[in-house]
């Protein structure tokens, strides 16, 4: 099926350099008089190239080769990288992911996602947008660990119908944190005094200049607690899992040979197992696209001036990831 899907592509490209040919000749090296003969040719072979490049395209939109779209996440998991610190520069956030993931469901071609993992985690909601689009498919879908599946990712993972992983990848973290700063100190040492006027009890809970009352860390650990409850929930019920089992796990990561032993993934292999299980479900041989956001000029050429400020900032950024203040709510 294969063969002959490259072979009818190879055709038509052929074809259409070949049309493309005789028109370049008629045009550009027979009608002129035998002094633009030279041009001529030259002007033939071009438009052959050319032609071999549109019929190229027309072969793929003609006849795809691929029935399988594959869609990756990796790094951590966040809405946007505007925030502190600075994702790595190129690397599609959340929403990219669900554009993609929405984009491989419209497409006809599509019958079949893989959806690559190598995540530690990250914002909660993002991973959910991400889980849900993932189930929105239309077709059979499969998450597939490569390095690392853990917290946000395994959220991520039980929007599928499989998960599979490799026997060092690292799976599990199912838990939730919350964190902050504490500066109120330094600015004691500084002789700085920290003001806000706020409305509401609870408005300046977790800010970092002030220390926590029992009562605020109550209600934080109260707010950390219903997302873990969620998570496990979610969790349990893609990946047909006892919530008890879950929660057992105490937030720990495994290794994937005991993950897959705990249930916490259905099987274990490399990429050309995952993609032979994608055979089994389709019935045919699969051939995958990867899915990649589209990214214009200026924004290349702003990603590497973006890369460079990342390189200088990022081993200092990395050790402060809720320096700017907030409380933040993390998988």
């Amino acid at each position: 099926m294969t063969e002959l899907r490259d072979l009818t592509r190879t055709a038509v490209a052929l074809l259409v350099a070949a049309i493309a040919a005789v028109v370049g000749w008629v045009l550009f090296f027979r009608t002129p008089d035998s002094t633009a003969e030279l041009l001529g040719v030259l002007l033939v072979v071009g438009t052959v190239l050319v032609g071999l490049r549109i019929g190229g395209n027309v072969a793929r939109n003609v006849l795809p080769g691929y029935n399988v779209a594959e869609v990756a996440v990796e790094g951590p998991i966040t809405r946007d990288s505007g925030g502190f610190p600075p994702g790595s520069p190129g690397r599609p956030d959340a929403d990219d992911v669900v554009d993609l993931l929405e984009r491989a469901d419209d497409d006809e071609n599509a019958d079949a996602l893989l959806l690559r993992l190598n995540t530690p985690g990250g914002a909660v909601v993002p991973s959910d947008d991400i889980r849900l689009a993932a189930e929105r498919f239309d077709g059979p879908t499969v998450a597939y660990a490569t390095d690392v599946c853990a917290s946000g990712g395994y959220w991520i993972a039980s929007g599928c119908d499989e998960l599979w992983a490799r026997e060092g990848s690292i799976v599990g973290s199912i838990g939730v944190r919350g964190s902050r700063l504490t500066a109120s100190e330094l600015l004691e040492k500084a002789g700085l005094e920290y003001e806000q006027l706020a409305a509401g009890e609870y408005k300046e809970a977790g800010s970092p200049f002030t220390d926590l009352e029992e009562d605020e860390r109550a209600y934080l650990q109260g707010i950390v607690d219903d997302y873990y409850d969620q998570f496990v929930e979610t969790a349990a019920e893609g990946r047909g899992i006892e919530e008890a089992t879950l929660r057992e796990t105490e937030a720990k990561v495994f290794l994937g040979e005991e993950a897959h032993e705990m249930g916490l993934v259905d099987d274990l292999g490399p990429r050309e197992d995952v993609e032979e299980r994608l055979e089994e479900l389709l019935g045919t041989e699969v051939e995958t696209t990867e899915l990649e956001p589209t990214v214009s000029v200026a924004a290349r050429l702003r990603g590497g001036a973006e890369r460079v400020a990342y390189a200088v900032g990022a081993g200092i950024a990395g050790q402060f990831a809720d320096a700017d203040g907030e409380f933040r709510f993390r998988l």
